[in-house]
C-alpha cells in the first residue's frame, strides 16, 4: 500500500527551446516529420481555417470532415512548423504564461517567474488513448520506488496554450468526448484520484478530422468547433497530378523539398506572427456586427455562438489579409465555415448547408 504522507511532485517540463535555436529546431522538426504547409495543393478552405485558428485561438478550433487521403492530417501537422514560439514559466510542465497572475498551475504560485521559450505544442490524441493518458495520473513506479505521489501530466497538460488534434474525431469514445467537453468549457483540468488532487490550466485549440462515412459527430462536440470545413478529393486531373508529384518529391528527398519551400514557409510564418500582433487593432464596426446578427437570424442558428465566431474569424482573416477593419468581404469569406455546421436540419429543404449559407449571404449582403 502507498503511504498517506507521500509528497506530490510535478513531472518534468517538456524540452526547452532556447531563443537562439528556435529556427534550427523548427526546421529540423519539419524536415523529419511534416510536409510543408505551403506545398499542400488546393484545400484552400481548410488551410485558411487552420491559419485563422493559429491567429486567434478564441475562434474555437477547426473541424475538417471529408474524404480519406485528402490532406487533413498532413495540414494539421504541417501547421506546427509555422507557429511562433511562446514564452512560458521556466520549468513549468503546463506551459503557463509568465505574464499572467491568475489561472496558473501550482508551480507558478502567481509570483514573478523566470521565463523560457518553447515551441508551440501540437499534440495528437490517439483514438486508443486511456483516460489516464489524457488527463494525467499517479506515477505508480515513482510512488512504489521512491515513496512519492508524483503526478504525471497527460496530453491535456502538454496541449495547454497549443493545439490538440484528434484524427477520426467521430470515432472517439463517448467518455473521452464528455471529458474534453468539460475541459474545453472550463479551460481547467481537475484530476482527483488515487489520493491526488491536481488542478492545472488546459486551454487549447481543438482540431478534429474525420470521414463522415464512418459516423456523425455528436452534436455537443460539433458545437465546440468554431469552424468546420468539408474536404473533398480534387476532381481535376491537373490538381491530382500536382499532388502526386509533390508528395513523391517530398518522400524521395525531404531535405531538398523543404529547402525548395523554405522561402514560402518563412513568409507565411511572418504573416501569422504579424497578424497576431495586428488583430487587436482591427476595427469591428457596429454595422458588421448587425450584418452578422441578421445573417444568423436568416439561417436560424441557435444561440449567439454563431455571431461571435463569425466576427472573430472575420477579424482574424482581416489581420491575415492586412485589412484595417472587418467588412463584408471578410465576413462573406468565413461565413460558410463559421455557420455551416450550426444549421438546423430542414426536411423540406434538400439544399446542403453550404448552399443555404450562400443563399442567406446573397439575401443579407447582396449578390
Amino acid at each position: 500500500m502507498l503511504r498517506e504522507d507521500l509528497t506530490i511532485v510535478l513531472d518534468n517540463a517538456p524540452p526547452v527551446v532556447q531563443p537562439g535555436r528556435q529556427r534550427e529546431a523548427r526546421e529540423r522538426t519539419a524536415r523529419g516529420m511534416a510536409f510543408p504547409f505551403c506545398a499542400i495543393v488546393g484545400q484552400d478552405d481548410m488551410k485558411l481555417a487552420l491559419l485563422i485558428a493559429a491567429v486567434d485561438p478564441s475562434v474555437g478550433g477547426v473541424l475538417a470532415f471529408g474524404d480519406r487521403g485528402s490532406g487533413k492530417s498532413t495540414a494539421v501537422r504541417a501547421l506546427a512548423a509555422l507557429l511562433p514560439p511562446m514564452r512560458v514559466v521556466a520549468g513549468c510542465a503546463y506551459n503557463c504564461a509568465p505574464e499572467r497572475t491568475a489561472g496558473l498551475c501550482a508551480c507558478a504560485g502567481g509570483k514573478a517567474q523566470k521565463a523560457e521559450w518553447r515551441s508551440a505544442p501540437v499534440v495528437d490524441l490517439p483514438l486508443g488513448a486511456t483516460e489516464d493518458r489524457v488527463v494525467g495520473a499517479l506515477d505508480l513506479e515513482r510512488a512504489l520506488s521512491a515513496g512519492e505521489k508524483r503526478f504525471e501530466p497527460g496530453l491535456l497538460a502538454r496541449a495547454n496554450r497549443g493545439f490538440l488534434y484528434i484524427d477520426e474525431a467521430n470515432l472517439l469514445e463517448d467518455h473521452l468526448v464528455d471529458l474534453l467537453l468539460d475541459v474545453a468549457a472550463s479551460g481547467v483540468n481537475l484530476v482527483e484520484r488515487e489520493g491526488l488532487s491536481v488542478r492545472h490550466p488546459a486551454r487549447f485549440v481543438l482540431i478534429g478530422s474525420g470521414n463522415p462515412e464512418e459516423g456523425e459527430l455528436r452534436p455537443q462536440m460539433l458545437d465546440r468547433f468554431g469552424l468546420a470545413v468539408d474536404v473533398k478529393t480534387p476532381q481535376d486531373v491537373a490538381t491530382r497530378v500536382e499532388v502526386v508529384k509533390r508528395r513523391d518529391a517530398f518522400e524521395r528527398d525531404p531535405e531538398a523539398f523543404h529547402k525548395l519551400w523554405a522561402g514560402e514557409e518563412k513568409k507565411l510564418r511572418a504573416r501569422i506572427a504579424n497578424a497576431r500582433e495586428r488583430i487587436g487593432d482591427i476595427a469591428t464596426p457596429d454595422s458588421a456586427i448587425e450584418r452578422a446578427a441578421r445573417l444568423c437570424l436568416a439561417l436560424g442558428a441557435d444561440g449567439l455562438r454563431g455571431e461571435l465566431t463569425l466576427i472573430r474569424a472575420a477579424r482574424a482573416y482581416a489581420a491575415l489579409e492586412g485589412a484595417r477593419e472587418v467588412g463584408d468581404a471578410e465576413m462573406r469569406r468565413v461565413a460558410p465555415m463559421a455557420l455551416g455546421h450550426r444549421l438546423r436540419r430542414n426536411p423540406l429543404d434538400d439544399a446542403g448547408s453550404g448552399a443555404r449559407v450562400e443563399r442567406a449571404l446573397a439575401e443579407t449582403f447582396g449578390s
